[in-house]
């Protein structure tokens, strides 16, 4: 299917890291980029699922993987795989940025607080 409606590829990302997760204190266990506004969230497997929220309350839903060596974008509406172009850099969060991140904020018992 094409999504390229739903794909911005000029819009830079958000930041480094989860936009709600950074304002609350919070923690995540891998980034996703909105495709469409930049908005960086965190995934399904992270405790507050940002990226999904940001999905359906903004109606963009394409989202492309914030992890570095990855590149797949992902479409809710559909819950499948999708395809895009490149993207405004950065691509990835910062290599130097753990996953789960960010660094002080993850919990020691991180893996059975995951969905």
């Amino acid at each position: 299917m094409d999504t390229t409606a739903a794909i911005d590829p000029s819009v830079p990302p958000s930041g480094p890291g989860c936009v709600e997760c950074e304002a609350t204190g919070g923690w995540w266990f891998h980034l996703r980029r909105c495709a469409a506004c930049g908005h960086v969230g965190c995934c399904d497997s992270s405790p507050s699922q940002h990226a999904r929220r940001h999905a359906g309350e903004s109606g963009h839903p394409v989202v492309r993987s914030y992890e570095p060596g990855e590149s797949w974008f992902w479409d809710f509406t559909r819950e499948d795989f999708a395809t895009g172009p490149e993207l405004a850099p950065p691509e990835h969060r910062p290599w130097d940025q753990p996953a789960p991140g960010p660094r002080g904020r993850v919990p020691a018992d991180w893996l059975s607080r995951l969905h």
